[in-house]
């Protein structure tokens, strides 16, 4: 099993309903604070279940979600179905979108999950298919310093401010038994310090910074915004 492998399951990684609610509403409000205006062609790459996608497409003109994994993509393109302007899209669709046809892209928690060749390979997509000038915002990305104790401490004054924090104990103790304990042993996570990925930006074509606030719940991980040139 491998990343991909895992997210393609019905896994553990939400405690409860109330947990996956609150964290999507939250990831679409922070998405559509960064919208460049409500005619906008967006990407969310990476799009996770995208439960609030409805959120976002509603400030934007038109909304594309893609996810490498296949049941994943099935489950959002079922609930989405009833949306005009939310896409679905495939490996093959998204590679067939047009050049310089997006004003942003959105990738929120992914990067953990990618290898050096993966993430080349997305950001050279992503360049490619932001119009000049357009924003690319890269979310939750982990300092190599952010051990996952850090993580825990986040998820426990998550679950105490959204109703759920005995819910998130419990869920930590699943966790710790889980295909993604084992998966974060074996493969570890992939990390990021700013003035690196700064740098991988600048290399790809892209003008970047950290903005002041990452993404949900987790202040100690990182949010980059950045320009296409």
């Amino acid at each position: 099993m491998d990343w991909r492998d895992y997210w393609n399951t019905d896994h553990p990684i939400y405690v409860n309903a109330r947990h996956r609610l609150l964290h999507y509403e939250g990831l679409a409000r922070d998405i559509a604070a960064w919208i460049p205006s409500p005619d906008a062609v967006v990407l969310d790459w990476g799009c996770g279940e995208a439960e609030a996608a409805g959120r976002v497409a509603r400030g934007c003109g038109t909304l594309y979600l893609f996810d490498t994994a296949p049941n994943v993509r099935a489950n959002v393109a079922r609930r989405c179905a009833g949306a005009p302007n939310i896409h679905v899209l495939d490996e093959p669709a998204l590679a067939a979108l047009p050049d310089e046809n997006l004003d942003m892209i959105v990738c929120v928690s992914v990067l953990q999950y990618l290898d050096a060749a993966t993430l080349n390979d997305a950001m050279e997509l992503w360049r490619d298919k932001l119009k000049p000038g357009g924003r690319l915002v890269v979310a939750d990305v982990i300092p190599p310093d952010l051990g996952a104790l850090a993580d825990v401490r986040a998820l426990l004054a998550f679950g105490a401010q959204g109703g759920f924090l005995i819910a998130a104990g419990l869920g930590l103790v699943r966790t710790f038994f889980s295909d993604y304990r084992k998966l974060r042993g074996r493969l570890g996570l992939t990390t990021h310090a700013e003035g690196d990925f700064l740098r991988l930006l600048a290399a790809s074509g892209f003008r970047g910074e950290r903005s002041e606030r990452n993404f949900g719940h987790n202040q100690a991980r990182m949010t980059f915004v950045a320009t296409r040139l």
